[in-house]
């Protein structure tokens, strides 16, 4: 439990620290191209949800991103025996919600800085990316799991119907073994079917 909250952490303060250095060296500037056209650091105030959607809607999103927080501590907290996969999905989910939510606390805005132009992708920073990258992870871990659980499935009522096929055999060589030891006799038992022999018939007279 120690290593998830760990991570936690990790990630709440690789989001503060960038969005740190962002409000000081970029905040005065326009921007930084990194790769000139492709990607650039921006600083940029976000009013709304992750990659700039749903502007002015501050209170909300607190109040959905806390309700959600809340109930992924649980779920991690109670549930001792989920695979690591799910544990790290959730730990980046959660770090990055609260490295945003502190944002929204203390600032009324989430800072935003990384600027990908190749594709017109609008400006997120490293929390969005880590709650990407957990959600990404958990849809992942969630479409394993149902595949193998149909896999196993399958495989039971194969199982099943080949257990059923062979009981259904075993009773069908059991009603012929009944059958031919009904109809075969011991040779005493033929003996004492046959008809006396008339030589004996005259003995006896």
């Amino acid at each position: 439990m120690f290593l998830w909250i760990a991570i936690m952490v990790l990630v709440i303060f690789l989001d503060q620290l960038t969005k740190y250095l962002t409000i000081l060296f970029l905040k005065p500037i326009p921007t930084f191209p990194i790769i000139e056209d492709i990607i650039h650091l921006t600083y940029v105030e976000n009013t709304g949800a992750a990659f700039g959607m749903m502007k002015n809607q501050r209170w909300l999103f607190m109040i959905v991103s806390t309700v959600a927080i809340i109930a992924l501590l649980v779920y991690l907290f109670k549930k001792k025996t989920q695979p690591k996969i799910e544990n790290l999905s959730i730990a980046f989910i959660v770090g990055g919600g609260i490295g945003n939510m502190i944002d929204r606390i203390f600032l009324g805005y989430v800072v935003d800085m990384i600027d990908f132009r190749l594709i017109n992708f609008a400006v997120f920073n490293v929390a969005d990316s880590f709650v990407c990258v957990g959600a990404g992870l958990l849809m992942l871990y969630i479409i394993l799991t149902c595949i193998q659980e149909y896999k196993e499935e399958k495989a039971k009522k194969l199982a099943l119907a080949e257990g059923e096929d062979l009981t259904c055999d075993d009773a069908a060589e059991a009603s012929v073994e009944e059958s031919v030891e009904e109809t075969v006799e011991t040779p005493e038992e033929a003996l004492e079917e046959l008809p006396e022999s008339p030589l004996e018939d005259e003995d006896h007279e």
